[in-house]
């Protein structure tokens, strides 16, 4: 499929995406579609990187809630989340998860 775009074009897109753009970037940037640019980066061999996950912002409260003792899963009921959104805002947030099942280190 990267007949369908220029190989000069192929090579531009590589190396912008290996520089950190994404391919919604790209795709702003170039006449060609999501799909389109992402096969050619594929068929160009690059390891395309996962999806950033979006988060919320964190509502106020919620690190300090964990941090005096509360578990994810009383945080994330607290605050109307999933467990593995509330970790993943945690953990975002660079608060250090306590081991499970043990309690607040004083």
């Amino acid at each position: 499929m990267t007949s369908e775009v220029d190989p000069a074009v192929v090579i531009e897109l590589v190396k912008r995406y290996s520089g950190g753009e994404t391919i919604e970037s790209l795709v702003a940037e170039y006449p060609f579609s999501y799909r389109k640019v992402r096969t050619a980066l594929i068929d160009a061999g690059v390891a395309l990187r996962p999806p950033k996950i979006r988060l919320p912002p964190t509502p106020p409260g919620l690190v300090n809630a964990y941090e005096h003792g509360r578990s994810i899963r009383q945080v994330a009921a607290l605050y109307g989340m999933s467990y593995n959104q509330t970790r993943n805002i945690l953990l975002a947030e660079g608060v250090r998860l306590r081991s499970r099942g043990q309690p607040k280190q004083v």
